[in-house]
């Protein structure tokens, strides 16, 4: 079975987990392919002149089976981003900090390899959002797992974010911009706005003012069968819109229609994952010594 490597320059404390984790791969029968890009940046660090490479999904010179993002969620998104809708499972190993999505820690490669091989683990599929637009901003990767969000270019300025839903006009957010998210990005940029977690098998999007200023204004939960449509005004002729890392100015007259993608991606869990366990670690609830 083929399994791809993801990943982006790693710390060099890092480079002795690659190495344990290339080693489980071979120990487990699988073959390895790296990510031509990432094969460029370690080739003078660690020997990998005997693997292939590949540059998306479906160029590879083996087919794979599953693709691992070796980094933290940053990286997955990226990744999430070259899977595009090829379907491939994605299993996260976390080299980062707080890895909601990137869930697999380093201590656990030689755990997660050998239940990949054993087909011992579970998946979990995430929805994704849909960005189309008249200059057709993103092209063909006009999709987030997180979120969609839009803002300003200025740092002293706002912006007035008109929404309609359904083409039922909804509200005219003034703010430093406005989130679109997903239940999977509940726990990224929206949350740190005030927004809700939400468990990511529920069929919703979240929008999320970023520092409204009508202090009223609080994050509404949509169901995820609704078409978002968006209409940015200010004191600027463009903004900013972002699709997860991927950002892209806009003039003022574009419309921005967000609605829900028709692929979904699929991640690995391990099968004593679950979501409830995973924020409780990663947001430290119960530390606490009456707990």
């Amino acid at each position: 079975m083929g399994i791809g490597i993801f990943g982006k320059a790693l710390n060099d404390s890092y480079y002795s987990f690659l190495n344990e984790l290339i080693t489980a791969l071979k120990d487990a029968d699988f073959i390895a392919l790296f990510y031509a890009p990432f094969a460029e940046e370690i080739k003078n660090i660690i020997d990998i002149s005997s693997y292939q490479t590949f540059n998306g999904p479906v160029d590879t010179p083996e087919k794979l089976d599953y693709i691992i993002s070796l980094g933290g969620d940053g990286n997955m998104l990226n990744t999430v981003a070259m899977v595009h809708d090829s379907g491939i499972p994605i299993l996260g190993i976390n080299m980062g900090r707080l890895g909601f999505l990137s869930s697999v820690n380093r201590e656990q490669i030689k755990e997660a390899i050998t239940a990949l091989k054993n087909s011992n683990f579970k998946i979990d599929s995430r929805r994704l959002l849909k960005l189309s637009s008249h200059a057709n901003l993103f092209s063909n990767k006009n999709f987030a797992l997180n979120e969609v969000t839009v803002y300003k270019q200025q740092p002293n300025s706002m912006v007035s974010v008109h929404v309609y839903i359904d083409d039922e006009y909804l509200n005219s957010y003034w703010a430093d911009g406005l989130i679109i998210a997903t239940p999977t990005g509940s726990t990224a940029y929206s949350l740190s706005t005030g927004g809700p977690i939400i468990s990511p098998e529920v069929h919703n999007f979240i929008i999320t003012p970023i520092a409204p200023h009508n202090l009223s204004v609080r994050p509404l939960v949509i169901p995820d069968d609704k078409k978002v449509r968006l209409k940015v005004s200010g004191r600027d002729d463009s903004y900013f819109v972002s699709l997860d890392a991927r950002t892209q100015s806009f003039q003022s007259d574009e419309e921005l229609i967000i609605e829900k993608e028709n692929f979904e991606i699929h991640l690995i869990r391990l099968l004593d994952e679950n979501f409830f366990s995973t924020i409780r670690a990663k947001l430290l609830w119960g530390i606490d010594k009456r707990n």
